[in-house]
């Protein structure tokens, strides 16, 4: 197979046009068009549907653009890093992370890991919604409790828990009772369920405020509005200063924050040295480690 042409193919699919291809890498949109067109003579195969408006992959296209995409660049990073005499990371790094975490840990992680590796570029998007790593050009992504990705290989790196909290000024509700509660989700009116020594324990709630930032229910909860479902890291400094009161442990699993990245033989330098900083942050992962990085 023509790598020249396979790359080619790669960079087309990339930019979604021959045209946009074409501007991005300052080349002839007839050579890219041409070469295509003989990979696709030598394959027997048809990659790309063509419109007269528009160009889309088709099911062979798409299943060797993920493929070819992550080969070429494990190509790439193997000739730089011969050239250069060792794995030394350099280059864009893209990743996409949870709101939550962004807003709390990011900030520092990320100038941390530009102070170690002057040489890559880091890149990152803070959103919760499923992200296509290929089509979207991601190396890494974090997420939230993930559902399980044949394409994808993923570790847990950092674990929190639930815990419901409220100012000291609003009281506890007696067995029966409502309590004014901040939510996230509208009309979320199910009992919330804590761990108690006699059992679970179900608290019923009457919402006040539907917020969708935890950062921004927690800071409701301070004020005394209603309590709040919040993981132990954002609000642990709150509870050992007297701010909040806990009201006890959610009877659920445990929140896991997972890395993602897509399966291939070697994994890049730069990624590696990413997954080498959040294993220094946070040694061992446990909640501890994250309230205590956030309150530096």
């Amino acid at each position: 197979m023509d790598l020249l042409a396979l790359a080619d193919f790669t960079l087309v699919a990339r930019h979604g046009g021959f045209g946009k291809a074409a501007r991005a890498a300052a080349r002839p949109k007839a050579t890219l068009s041409r070469r295509v067109s003989e990979l696709e003579a030598s394959l027997d195969l048809r990659l790309f549907e063509r419109g007269q408006r528009d160009l889309k992959l088709t099911e062979e296209g798409r299943a060797l653009f993920e493929r070819a995409g992550q080969l070429l660049t494990e190509l790439e990073e193997t000739a730089v890093a011969i050239a250069s005499g060792g794995e030394r990371p350099r280059g864009r790094l893209r990743v996409s992370a949870p709101l939550l975490f962004c807003q709390t840990a990011m900030g520092k992680l990320a100038a941390d890991f530009a102070i170690r590796y002057p040489e890559v570029r880091l890149e990152v998007t803070s959103e919760d919604r499923p992200v296509d790593m290929i089509e979207e050009g991601f190396d890494l992504v974090i997420r939230v409790n993930p559902d399980p990705d044949d394409s994808l290989i993923g570790r847990p790196f950092l674990r929190d828990r639930l815990v419901v909290v409220a100012a000291p000024s609003l009281p506890r509700p007696a067995e029966g009772e409502a309590t004014p509660a901040v939510v996230r989700a509208p009309g979320d009116r199910a009992p919330w369920v804590v761990k108690s020594s006699s059992g679970p324990l179900a608290i019923t709630i009457e919402p006040v405020l539907s917020l969708s930032s935890l950062i921004m229910i927690r800071d409701a909860v301070r004020s005394g509005v209603g309590a709040a479902r919040l993981p132990i890291s954002l609000v642990s400094h709150d509870l050992a200063a007297g701010a909040l009161a806990h009201w006890g442990d959610v009877d659920a699993a445990d929140i896991a924050l997972w890395t993602l990245y897509p399966t291939r033989r070697l994994l890049s330098a730069r990624v590696s040295a990413f997954l080498d900083c959040l294993k220094s942050a946070f040694p061992n992962g446990t909640p501890d480690e994250l309230a205590a990085y956030i309150g530096r």
